[in-house]
């Protein structure tokens, strides 16, 4: 079951924060339909927030179609995100993990790491790497 991670220091809303945990647990197959998330209950008390921040994360994940809440039984994934690359994640995984360590080694901090990232995101149309 996953657990929920709150960063008051992040700059986005803590229920924003749920939100995106859950997409990305989707993304990469971590959470698979049928699984059944925290309740509303337990997922607060884990990420020290308030239950109503929780209900505010489920209730957007279930207008997106993504979960659904069964009265009784819990909250359930209805759909995952996970595409067909999913099968690529573990070796890209290991290859990021190795590119990590040298840019830790390099000097570089996780906020320039961050930036890094996603400016060489943001320039991959005009690369010349395919």
């Amino acid at each position: 079951m996953i657990s929920f991670r709150v960063d008051p220091r992040s700059g986005s809303p803590p229920y924003f924060q749920i939100v995106q945990q859950v997409k990305d647990a989707l993304r990469l197959g971590i959470l698979q339909v049928g699984d059944q998330l925290p309740t509303v209950r337990e997922a607060a008390a884990s990420a020290t927030i308030n239950p109503n921040t929780v209900m505010k994360a489920y209730r957007e994940l279930e207008l997106e179609g993504l979960i659904s809440s069964r009265p009784g039984s819990g909250t359930f994934i209805q759909r995952t995100l996970a595409g067909p690359s999913l099968g690529s994640h573990k070796a890209l995984c290991i290859t990021l993990r190795r590119w990590l360590h040298e840019a830790w080694a390099a000097g570089l901090d996780d906020d320039s790491i961050l930036a890094l990232v996603g400016d060489t995101m943001r320039e991959r149309g005009e690369s010349d790497i395919a």
